[in-house]
C-alpha cells in the first residue's frame, strides 16, 4: 500500500473519530438537559396539581392527588374568613401595573441623559451609582421604613402608595443595561434627525423609543416581576392585611395556624401569580425582534 493511501485512511479514521466525539458529546449534552429539565419541571407539576388537591394538608402519601376539586380556586375567592385574596391579589396587581410603567419612564430618561449627554459630573453620577449597587438592597430597609413612616405612608391604603414609590424610586440606578443598548445606537441617527430639524426631545421618542423597543420589553418585564414577586419589602412596609400584597398572603397560608386547611390554597394561589407573568411574556415576546427598523426619522 503506498504512503498517500495509508495518510488517507488515517486522515478518514482520524474524521470518523472526530465525528463520533462530536456525537457522543450531543448525546451526552442532551441527557445532561433533559435531566435538568426534568428536575426543573416536577415542582411545576406538583405544585400545578396540588392546587387540585380534594385533601388540604401539607402530608401527602402520594405525588399526583388522589381527587381532584376545584374547590381550592373558588375558596380562595369566597373564603374571606381568614384573609382577602382578592384584594391582596388586587393590590399587588396595581402596585405592579404602576411600577412597570414608571420604571420605564425613569430608566429611559436616564439612559439616555447618560448615554447621549455629557455634562461634568455624568461619569462621576456612573461610579457612585455601579458602587451603590454592589450593596444589597436590604441593608437600606430600615431606613426605607423610618423615612416612610416619617412621612405617614406605613399606615391604611397610604402603604400601597409607600409600595409603588419605593419600587419605582430604585428602578432608575438600574441604567446601564439600557444604557449599553443605546451606546449602539449610531449617533449619526441623532445628527440626521437633529439637522432635519427635530428637538432632543423628539429625538428620543422618535428615534430612540423605537429602536429601544426590545430592551422596553426588558424593562417592563423587569419592573412587573420586582413587585410582584417581592417579599421583604412588603413585609416592612405592609402592616395590615387591608394593604398585604399576595406574596404576604401566600406566605400567611404558611403558617402553622393555617398550613393544614390551606395548603392547598397556597398551591392555588402560587399557580394564579403566575398567570399575569406568563400572559406578559406571551404578549410582549414578539417585540423582542424589533430593532432599528422601528425608528421613524423626521
Amino acid at each position: 500500500m503506498s504512503n498517500h493511501s495509508i495518510q488517507k485512511a488515517q486522515s478518514h479514521g482520524l474524521l470518523h473519530d472526530a465525528r463520533k466525539r462530536r456525537i457522543l458529546g450531543d448525546v451526552l449534552a442532551h441527557l445532561f438537559l433533559a435531566v435538568m429539565a426534568v428536575i426543573w419541571i416536577i415542582p411545576v407539576v406538583w405544585v400545578f396539581a396540588e392546587s387540585f388537591n380534594q385533601d388540604k394538608s401539607p402530608s401527602q402519601s402520594s405525588f399526583f392527588p388522589k381527587a381532584f376539586t376545584l374547590d381550592n380556586y373558588i375558596e380562595l375567592f369566597t373564603d374571606r374568613t381568614v384573609m382577602n385574596f382578592p384584594r391582596m391579589y388586587m393590590n399587588t396587581l396595581i402596585v405592579a401595573c404602576f411600577v412597570c410603567v414608571i420604571s420605564i419612564f425613569f430608566v429611559l430618561s436616564v439612559a439616555y441623559c447618560m448615554s447621549r449627554l455629557r455634562f461634568r459630573t455624568r461619569k462621576t453620577f456612573m461610579n457612585v451609582v455601579l458602587i451603590l449597587g454592589m450593596f444589597p438592597g436590604i441593608m437600606a430597609v430600615t431606613a426605607i421604613y423610618f423615612i416612610l413612616k416619617a412621612m405617614g405612608l406605613t399606615e391604611g391604603n397610604t402603604s400601597i402608595i409607600a409600595l409603588i414609590l419605593v419600587y419605582s424610586a430604585g428602578t432608575g440606578a438600574g441604567f446601564y443595561v439600557m444604557k449599553g443598548f443605546m451606546d449602539t445606537i449610531p449617533t449619526s441617527l441623532d445628527e440626521a434627525a437633529m439637522l432635519d430639524g427635530c428637538t432632543r426631545l423628539q429625538v428620543f421618542y422618535k428615534i430612540i423609543i423605537p429602536i429601544c423597543k426590545p430592551m422596553i420589553v426588558y424593562q417592563a418585564i423587569i419592573g412587573f416581576l420586582t413587585p410582584w414577586l417581592d417579599f421583604v419589602m412588603a413585609k416592612v412596609i405592609c402592616r395590615t392585611q387591608t394593604n398585604y400584597t399576595v406574596s404576604l398572603g401566600l406566605w400567611l397560608m404558611l403558617q402553622k395556624e393555617y398550613i393544614n386547611n390551606w395548603f392547598a390554597k397556597f398551591a392555588a394561589g402560587a399557580v394564579l401569580v403566575s398567570i399575569p407573568i406568563a400572559i406578559l411574556f406571551i404578549v410582549m415576546q414578539r417585540f423582542y425582534q424589533e430593532s432599528m427598523s422601528g425608528s421613524v426619522k423626521g
